[in-house]
């Protein structure tokens, strides 16, 4: 499949999701082009941190999304290390550090992208810690693992990025919270950037998903230039290659 053909594959599915969400009255109207915002995030999130791998992360990498929210919660209340993407990595320093022991605001609203972006010192990749744990939203995820985000490729690229720092490893966890019906059956196309999630984990279920397949860090070649010019810690990395 040529890389449009499969862009539009992938955006085929995500339609088909989208729509059915809102069919099914899963997630608030208007969750066309967002990763969805579905109805019972917490209980899956609730369900998230009843897992050892949650129970033995002591740093987590979360995605900025609303539907994660009740997960990055969580885990700033119960004492871990937050690690959130600074929105569309429109900073060159990409991402917040959320340290419980330093909030000057309850959890509840430092896990909120926009007070983040008010409280939470910027850091770069050189500053962070390795990585126990990786939440990503989805707007598809079949139970092979293969996910499709919105069609941004952020997650990809903080994914690619942590990888390149060796920050993350085979070790590292990457699970998805989402809504049984974004659960599908499909044989969901990939591409070399993709990287799969290890578990899924729905307000009713948690699926164990495999084999692991990781991106080794970015890859130039699928970055259009407008995307590296959005992204300035890209801009900068290129400048020194």
């Amino acid at each position: 499949m040529t890389s449009s053909g499969t862009d539009q594959a992938k955006q085929a599915i995500r339609e088909r999701v989208w729509a059915l969400l809102e069919h099914e009255r899963a997630a608030p109207p208007g969750v066309h082009g967002r990763i969805p915002s579905f109805f019972g995030a917490k209980t899956a999130a609730d369900r998230l941190a009843e897992l050892p791998v949650w129970r033995a992360a002591q740093v987590i990498k979360s995605v900025p999304d609303k539907v994660q929210l009740p997960v990055r919660v969580r885990a700033l209340v119960e004492g871990r290390l937050v690690y959130m993407a600074v929105p569309k990595l429109a900073e060159e320093l990409p991402f917040y550090l959320l340290d419980p022991a330093t909030l000057t605001v309850p959890p509840t609203e430092a896990a909120s992208s926009k007070v983040a972006a008010t409280v939470a010192r910027k850091i770069g990749v050189d500053d962070m810690r390795p990585v126990d744990l990786i939440v990503c939203g989805s707007v598809a995820v079949n139970r092979h693992g293969v996910r499709l985000g919105k069609g941004a490729g952020y997650s990809d690229i903080e994914v690619a990025l942590l990888q390149e720092a060796g920050l993350i490893g085979p070790e590292t966890t990457i699970v998805t919270t989402v809504h049984s019906l974004q659960v599908v059956d499909d044989e969901l196309p990939e591409t070399k950037h993709d990287f799969s999630v290890d578990l899924i984990v729905t307000p009713n279920e948690v699926i164990e998903c495999g084999p692991q397949r990781r991106p080794q860090g970015l890859y130039w070649s699928s970055l259009s230039q407008e995307k590296i010019d959005a992204i300035p810690i890209l801009v900068a990395m290129k400048s020194c290659l």
